[in-house]
């Protein structure tokens, strides 16, 4: 399906009585784009500076470890209470049952092909196929999964050992790094994950250590395993990037078979010195075990635990997370032997995370997924290959500039408010908003229909009317808002409503969608 064709023409909506409480407007759709532009801006910027927190400690822990609360999940962790909910999301495969997921992923069986079976199977060389039915997959996953907890930190771990997708390098094996290194490690030991992802051809390609060799080492990998994966810059010197280098020498990818492959001809032998590391690396055929005993020391360096438990907490908590809390976080995963999911259990049940409510902002990308679900969208029925809304969906994440896998360099996307300013990505944004509660994008998706959000009996007043559709999406308006989004439809919050307005009929879409702009739903 194109997103163009499908797409309904809207009108551009700007949020300043939603964020500041001065009067709604509305841009034609034929209004200057740079006006649009500079007024979504200043929409957003107020937006951001007058998002309320809210006070409820189940929803803060859904805004921040799921990809977006619904009625149902929030009820659902009010019974278990929020350390029952987590302790659960902790420990997915034996603690979270997900069989409507898993017939889900039944759709892509290319996922679990071999490399080897990739190559033979699909008719043209370097073909893209199974790495789209790993992004229709991904976004499946963060969706409609009940593990959402793992799922975010699946996305994290995306975004720190990263392998763009799609690309020509990682056609056949990006689905199996995924599998392999991310999933497999997403809530288990880090020092894993990072020996995983150092022997997998993804990885080795993407920065180009299956071509380094004893004669030409290659740096790329060596400097970024330094300064992206582990212990940050400023811990390291030149000398120990190219020592870095050396001693991952060796580590390569089999032609043929496209499988990891440790070639000992490549290896570098001598000793090697990495920062407080040395080994003296006698023999060619003894060099992956050296890898091994180098990646170790890293993934239990001082500088990576804290430089992991900032992560952490960038994404948990607040962009500029409290030192107490990264000490204590850096803490946990030494002495848990760099396994995370203790460390975010420290982080869910510290006094800083339940300070933190409204001290985080969703990314285009969350903010997308969030939308889907507090408006109840499940799974269309099985679509032809390359035809389904979730294909439809990624098209839409790059043009908020935030594609799943899709950052293409090794630093990942950005995690803080301040990178996702921009007037275009905001409109985008927007419309999208519009789109999905008008049922114009995303149209295959099963979904209640937008009118099951009014409240039976019907609210008496304008007023009334928006509060209880912002407590249906989870939302608390100020006054300020509400009133604004009544002066939208053109009445006064106090004007009595009636059956058959265009309130609650025709421009219900407009209401729903303006809730979805507020700075409120975009608090994550």
């Amino acid at each position: 399906m194109n997103p163009h064709s499908a797409a309904t023409p809207v009108r551009r909506r700007v949020l300043t009585g939603l964020g500041g409480g001065t009067a709604l407007a509305l841009a034609p759709a034929g209004a200057s784009a740079a006006s649009a532009s500079r007024t979504a801006s200043a929409a957003q910027a107020t937006a951001l500076a007058t998002a309320t927190a809210t006070t409820d400690p189940a929803l803060h822990l859904l805004r921040r470890a799921t990809f977006g609360p619904t009625p149902a999940l929030l009820a659902e962790v009010r019974a278990a209470g929020t350390t029952g909910w987590l302790d659960a999301q902790l420990a997915p495969l034996t603690q979270v049952s997900d069989t409507a997921m898993e017939a889900v992923l039944a759709r892509w069986p290319s996922l679990g092909w071999k490399t080897w079976q990739v190559r033979e199977r699909l008719p043209q060389f370097g073909s893209w196929d199974v790495m789209f039915d790993l992004l229709e997959s991904h976004l499946a996953r963060a969706l409609f999964s009940r593990r959402q907890l793992f799922e975010t930190a699946v996305d994290l771990w995306t975004n720190h050992l990263v392998v763009p997708v799609p690309s020509s390098e990682v056609w056949d094996n990006a689905h199996l790094f995924q599998r392999d290194v991310i999933r497999k490690h997403a809530l288990g030991r880090y020092s894993d994950m990072l020996n995983a992802a150092a022997r997998h051809p993804a990885m080795l390609k993407v920065l180009d250590n299956a071509d380094s060799h004893k004669k030409a080492p290659n740096e790329n990998y060596g400097r970024e395993l330094l300064e992206l994966h582990t212990v940050g810059v400023g811990g390291y010197t030149e000398v120990d990037v190219k020592m870095s280098a050396l001693a991952l020498t060796g580590l390569g990818v089999d032609s043929e078979s496209g499988l990891y492959s440790y070639k000992p001809q490549r290896r570098f032998v001598g000793a090697v010195k990495v920062m407080g590391w040395s080994h003296a690396n006698t023999s060619a055929e003894g060099g992956d075990a050296v890898v091994t005993s180098y990646l170790n020391y890293l993934a239990t360096h001082p500088a990576t635990a804290n430089r992991i438990a900032t992560k952490l907490a960038v994404r948990y908590v607040s962009d500029t997370p409290p030192s107490t809390l990264v000490t204590k976080l850096a803490q946990a995963y030494l002495a848990n032997g760099t396994a995370i999911a203790p460390v975010l259990r420290v982080l869910f049940l510290s006094p800083e995370f339940a300070a933190s409510a409204g001290q985080k902002v969703r990314t285009p990308y969350e903010d997308a997924l969030a939308s889907i679900r507090i408006l109840g969208l499940r799974p269309e029925p099985a679509p032809a290959p390359g035809e389904s809304d979730l294909r439809d969906l990624l098209w839409y994440t790059g043009t908020f500039g935030q594609a799943p896998m899709g950052w293409p360099a090794p630093n990942g996307y950005p995690d803080v408010a301040t990178a996702w300013g921009g007037a275009s990505g905001t409109v985008n944004r927007w419309n999208f908003h519009l789109g999905l509660a008008g049922n114009w994008t995303l149209k295959a998706m099963t979904r209640p229909d937008v009118t099951s959000l009014v409240p039976s009996p019907l609210p008496t007043t304008y007023a009334a009317l928006v509060d209880a559709l912002a407590a249906t999406l989870l939302l608390t308006l100020t006054t300020a808002q509400r009133d604004a989004i009544c002066r939208f439809v053109d009445h006064a919050p106090t004007d009595v409503l009636k059956a058959g307005s265009a309130a609650v009929t025709w421009r219900l879409p407009s209401i729903v969608a303006l809730l979805l702009d507020s700075p409120n739903f975009a608090t994550r």
